[in-house]
């Protein structure tokens, strides 16, 4: 699975890069992501493929800080990255005549820089609580990784700042992202019912489709996980829960854009060919 979530991305980024008739804001969006999926993926499964190797199951103290950072950092890049797709949909389809003005080289730029400003916020927010908590020592955590939500729920206590900051994250990287993409998807919706042929509609919708997959994948897995902490507390779901959001949604991403999206498939079938140039 580590394998092809690797080789997947790296062929769409090889494919996006290649091709000049996608050097577009989608694709230069949908090449960050593949990037950020690969380094997301990398967090967790090569510590755990060596842990599997060396019949261990320890992390120092340090080491699982670091993770559940790397962790934080590329997980918040996924959710803002397919946030700004959504909002570049709903540029090209709600104001199709303006796109290339709206969505220039320059704002798409500062998208993806904003972006991972913002969650190397939030992975030193998160550390700022974890380090407040007392040094622990030969604690035990139920999963495969240093999940930031089973981090927090080591501490019982209830301090005004950890509920602050864990109550501004939320809001921040749970409910404006999705309020985003809600209103992008109306507003999509909204213009592609306008539209009187049945072909026209189908072929405004199949430039969303892919994205909106994702979108239900990522966040369907990610929101159980902190639900499914908040509520229930099965190792057991947790884990599985954690496997879907950080190995599974990566792996699936390359597969769902490389299927379902015509543009990636012809530029890796004239790649394959050799007609296509990869520039320096």
């Amino acid at each position: 699975m580590y394998l092809i979530t690797v080789l997947g991305n790296q062929l769409i980024n090889l494919a996006v890069n290649s091709d000049s008739h996608l050097h577009t804001p989608m694709y230069f969006f949908l090449s960050n992501l593949s990037l950020a999926d690969i380094c997301f993926i990398s967090t967790t499964v090569p510590k755990m493929i060596v842990d599997i190797l060396t019949h261990s199951r320890a992390i120092s103290y340090v080491g699982c800080l670091t993770q559940m950072s790397f962790l934080i950092i590329f997980g918040c890049m996924d959710d803002l990255l397919l946030t700004v797709m959504a909002y570049d949909r709903y540029v090209a389809i709600y104001h199709l005549l303006c796109y290339p003005v709206i969505m220039n080289p320059h704002l798409c730029v500062f998208f993806v820089f904003v972006s991972l400003l913002l969650s190397l916020l939030d992975s030193q927010l998160h550390n700022l609580i974890i380090l407040q908590f007392t040094y622990f020592k030969n604690a035990d955590i139920y999963n495969f990784c240093c999940e930031p939500a089973q981090i927090l729920n080591l501490d019982c206590s209830d301090s005004f700042i950890k509920s602050t900051v864990t109550y501004f994250v939320s809001a921040m990287f749970g409910f404006f992202p999705i309020s985003v993409i809600l209103f992008s998807y109306y507003r999509i919706v909204s213009s592609i019912l306008k539209i009187p042929s049945p072909g026209g509609r189908y072929k405004a919708f199949s430039t969303c489709g892919s994205h909106l997959s994702v979108v239900c994948l990522f966040y369907g897995t990610s929101v159980g996980v902190y639900l499914g902490s908040a509520v229930s507390h099965s190792p057991r779901k947790s884990v599985t829960s954690s496997v879907m959001y950080t190995i599974v949604t990566p792996m699936l991403n390359p597969l769902i854009y490389s299927l379902r999206n015509r543009d990636i498939k012809n530029s890796l079938r004239m790649l394959h060919s050799g007609k296509i140039y990869v520039r320096t």
